[in-house]
């Protein structure tokens, strides 16, 4: 494998040993979708096949168990992540990636790393993890999602926003805690996709 010291099969054989079995299964969707959305946009297919496939490598890691393997690893967290566990998982995973499956690969890891609250200035690579992470066969259909595959097909940057817009109504309608990376990311795309209209 050219990204890492493993062959695919022996990350599918370690994954499935990290993961439920629903998780897994979403993995592989999310790896299959990355794949084909990397085809469509140009960028390197084996490394959407990895980011894909390993991005919750970290996610049925027991929430009291995070903080402190986040500690061992040298994985730093702001309060916000501390607080709400579930956002752990893409650091702590982007460093699993290093430490549990050999890949040193930046683009790769940063894929991962990014993969829930997005950021600006997001690498192509980037982009096609968030979106399939969210538009993969597997996930529950939800108002808008078939607009947004449709998105994820012509164009990133206005799937990207569509996509952000979404997740913080959910996050607000459950009176979540939101993070300040989301609100950046999703204001960096609202002026790239109005950059490209009135352009």
């Amino acid at each position: 494998m050219e990204f890492s010291k493993m062959d695919l099969e022996s990350m599918e054989k370690k994954l499935q040993d990290m993961l439920t079995e629903k998780r897994y299964r979403h993995s592989l969707g999310v790896m299959e979708t990355a794949v084909e959305m990397a085809k469509s946009f140009g960028v390197n297919p084996e490394k959407a096949r990895l980011a894909g496939l390993l991005h919750d490598c970290a996610k049925d890691i027991e929430k009291n168990k995070r903080i402190p393997l986040c500690k061992e690893l040298g994985v730093p967290l702001d309060p916000i992540k501390k607080e709400s566990k579930g956002l752990i998982h893409a650091d702590l995973g982007a460093k699993m990636l290093e430490t549990e499956f050999g890949i040193s690969d930046p683009d790769i890891i940063n894929a991962v790393k990014y993969h829930t609250l997005g950021r600006e200035n997001m690498s192509d690579l980037e982009k096609i993890l968030y979106l399939a992470d969210i538009v993969e066969p597997n996930r529950v259909p939800f108002e808008g999602i078939e607009e947004l595959r449709s998105l994820c097909k012509t164009n990133l940057d206005c799937a990207m926003l569509f996509a952000l817009e979404r997740s913080i109504d959910y996050i607000q309608h459950r009176h979540k805690t939101l993070h300040s990376q989301t609100l950046q990311a999703q204001q960096y795309f609202l002026e790239v996709c109005k950059e490209k209209v009135t352009g």
